[in-house]
Formats: structure tokens, C-alpha cells, sequence
């Protein structure tokens, strides 16, 4: 068996790095988006408690604004956290890749696993969390939850302007392309080993292990976690809560 598809141990200790460093500009002016009350609650509260959920994750480190960490700290110690699951709150950097680097260098000895979640999909199911961990631990180094389109995708010439008609260069087929969800998940020294190498061509942590020469798998994503990214992401996203309310009763 080679390295790249040796498992994972099943007593694997697994911690989430959580980037929440970012602005938002698209939702607006005010506060940044990780910030942002969804149902009364910061969605970052929402993405923490997601995956401290699985009962797999033993530690969730948060990547807060380069001048936020204090802020964020309170944050979370004014909400209800599962007791089993250990938090870190650390500065982050310019980008989302300085600050996902900056989390995993906070990571202590004897983390195997490492998740790599967009504080702004604060609702994603623990099942969709379990089965990125579980893909790890059979063996694969990086993981992506993800779905099929529903939309036919075309590849066009960008305009130049603005709103003007661009071009269609091709279609590409549905069948093949997904679109990729968090937490993404990693055996540790393979993201850490990307972080150092790779600085170019970074569209998200999968990316950076693709260029390694990698394989990256792609296992069921889930509707529930989608990214919370304009206003009316935010109705989406109450209403998911409000069903959750009305079948779970919370």
C-alpha cells in the first residue's frame, strides 16, 4: 500500500481549522460575515458548533481577524460549546490562505486529521462532517464534499466591461463537474507539506494538494451547506433553521 492511500489509525485525533478572518464585503457594510447573526446567533457560533458535532473533532482552532482575537474569544465563551470539545481562538492573516496557515501552525502534536471549514457554511449536517473524517481515516490524503450542478455551466470570454455579452467558448458536461463544500478534510502533514510549497493558483485547500500531485476525493456534500454569502443567503439560511426548529426542536 503507498503512502498516499495508507488509513488513517481509527483512534485518529481530528481538529477543524475555521478561517473567519475575511470581511464580507458582499453582504454589505457592518460587521465581518463570520460575525454576522443568523437566527440571533454569529454564524461562526453556528460553524463551530457544526463541527464540534462530531464527536470525531477534539479541538477547533478559529482564525479570527488580524485584530479580532479578543473579540472572537468573548464570542465564543458567551455561547454554549460541547464541554468535549477543546477551542482555540488565534489571529489570522491577509488572505485566507495566510490565515488557514496560521491555524494549522497552532494544531498541537498528535493531531492525524485536520478539517478546513468556511465559517460562512454555518449549517453543514454532522453527517456530511462524519463522512469527510471517515474517507480520511480509510485513507485518502484530501477530501471535498461536494454536489452535482443543477444548472448547465458554460466557460465564456470574460468581458471587458462590466455587464456587456461575453462569448461562449464551450459546455463543459454537467456529469463530470461538482461543486465543492467544507469542511474539506486532510491527513495533517499532507495540507501542512501544501501550505509550504504551493502559492500560486489557490482556490481553496483541495487546490493546493492537486498541485502536489495528489489525488483529492470527492465524497456526498449536502444542500444544508451552502455558503452564506448575500443577503438573501441569510433568508435561506433562517429558514433552514426554522425547519430544523420545527422537526428537531432546536
Amino acid at each position: 500500500m503507498s503512502d498516499e492511500s495508507r488509513p488513517t489509525p481509527p483512534g485518529a485525533r481530528t481538529a477543524a481549522v475555521i478561517p473567519a478572518a475575511g470581511r464580507g464585503v458582499r453582504l454589505g457594510p457592518g460587521a465581518p460575515k463570520a460575525l454576522r447573526a443568523l437566527n440571533g446567533t454569529p454564524m461562526l457560533v453556528h460553524a463551530v458548533r457544526a463541527m464540534a458535532a462530531s464527536r470525531a473533532v477534539s479541538l477547533v482552532v478559529v482564525v479570527a481577524p488580524p485584530d479580532g482575537a479578543a473579540e472572537v474569544r468573548t464570542l465564543l465563551d458567551a455561547h454554549a460549546l460541547p464541554e468535549r470539545t477543546d477551542f482555540v481562538v488565534v489571529p489570522g492573516g491577509e488572505s485566507r490562505q495566510e490565515s488557514v496557515k496560521l491555524g494549522l501552525d497552532a494544531l498541537p502534536a498528535g493531531i492525524d486529521i485536520v478539517l478546513v471549514h468556511d465559517a460562512a457554511r454555518p449549517l453543514v449536517p454532522v453527517d456530511t462532517v462524519d463522512a469527510v473524517i471517515e474517507a480520511v481515516r480509510e485513507g485518502a490524503q484530501a477530501v471535498v464534499p461536494a454536489l452535482p450542478l443543477a444548472d448547465t455551466v458554460k466557460e465564456v470570454e470574460p468581458a471587458a466591461v462590466h455587464g456587456e455579452p461575453e462569448p461562449v467558448l464551450a459546455t463543459p458536461e454537467r456529469a463530470r463537474l461538482r461543486a465543492v463544500q467544507t469542511p474539506q478534510g486532510f491527513a495533517v502533514d499532507t495540507l501542512v507539506r501544501a501550505h509550504k510549497t504551493v502559492t500560486e493558483n489557490v482556490t481553496d485547500d483541495a487546490s493546493m494538494v492537486e498541485q502536489l500531485g495528489l489525488p483529492v476525493v470527492v465524497v456526498p456534500g449536502h444542500e444544508e451547506a451552502f455558503k452564506v454569502t448575500r443577503p438573501l443567503d441569510l433568508v435561506l439560511a433562517e429558514a433552514v433553521l426554522a425547519r430544523r426548529r420545527l422537526n428537531h426542536g432546536f
